[in-house]
């Protein structure tokens, strides 16, 4: 045999050995809310029963009655959201006698009007309260940049998602409960809010304390307390979200005509229904 014949047949086959596929292990979601909490809560049997009890409970209570509940359940653990509508302006006058200093927060997208922005200072001024503006990791001119123009005009859901839900999440991050200002008359979407509850979207407790309020009664508070708000209301502004998507209302309209008006968009995804797709926006 030759040795050019016998180097052949000696020649490993390596056509035939099968390929090695490497495999990364599967990445862990990063726990959200209070689940990341120290220490968590965890959303079992017992701790909803507790909750639903809390939330029956409080149902003929006042707004006072429900905040002082939450800030000596939850401690400093306890949040609020706000974007300075009348609800979240006649809360954050409530904790400033309860609790003034329960950490507060304003999803600052970029796209909010100035008179927003305005009475952010305002509450500083009267309240002494910061109240944190939490803002996307980027600024508006780089988003629109990456995405070829503004995604409200075309996407507003998308847009939502990535410059409030997003940073909400991160923002209530390691706390127990939040606090929300809407109402149960305010929209269908709103009108089967507890008092408390687990919110689903952002793994927390979320507590209501003007679920039964009216739009009435807290104007009247307002007037009554000289609580600052924001000067739009009086243009007929009823609900004031980001300046590209809101309007004034017309007469007969309901208070959120003037969000998103002209799609079927009524919500952020804040807090609809159940708290699957969830401030005061």
């Amino acid at each position: 045999m030759s040795q050019h014949a016998a180097a052949i047949r000696t020649k490993p086959n390596t056509m035939s050995l099968p390929m090695l596929k490497v495999v990364s292990p599967p990445q862990e979601e990063p726990l959200e809310g209070a689940l990341a909490a120290e220490p968590p809560l965890q959303p079992n049997e017992d701790f909803l029963a507790e909750l639903k009890a809390n939330s029956d409970r409080l149902e003929s209570a006042s707004p006072q009655e429900i905040l002082h509940w939450a800030v000596e359940r939850f401690g400093d653990k306890f949040t609020m959201a706000t974007a300075f509508g009348p609800e979240g302006m006649t809360i954050i006058h409530m904790l400033a006698e309860i609790a003034p200093a329960t950490p507060i927060f304003n999803l600052d997208t970029g796209y909010q009007f100035q008179e927003t922005l305005d009475l952010c200072e305002r509450v500083r001024e009267r309240y002494g309260i910061t109240v944190e503006l939490k803002r996307p990791a980027t600024t508006v001119a780089e988003y629109e940049a990456m995405h070829g123009g503004p995604v409200y005009k075309d996407n507003p859901s998308q847009c939502c998602f990535d410059r409030k839900l997003t940073v909400l999440k991160n923002a209530v991050r390691g706390m127990h409960a939040w606090a929300s200002a809407i109402r149960r008359d305010q929209s269908p979407d709103r009108a089967k809010t507890a008092i408390v509850g687990w919110d689903k979207k952002f793994k927390l407790v979320k507590v209501s304390p003007l679920a039964n309020w009216t739009k009435q009664q807290v104007w009247k508070f307002i007037t009554d307390e000289d609580v600052p708000y924001n000067p739009l209301h009086d243009q007929g502004y009823t609900s004031i979200g980001c300046w590209p998507c809101t309007r004034a209302v017309l007469l007969g309209e309901d208070d959120r005509a003037g969000r998103w008006s002209g799609t079927a968009k009524t919500e952020c995804g804040l807090h609809s229904l159940g708290g699957d797709e969830s401030v005061d926006d």
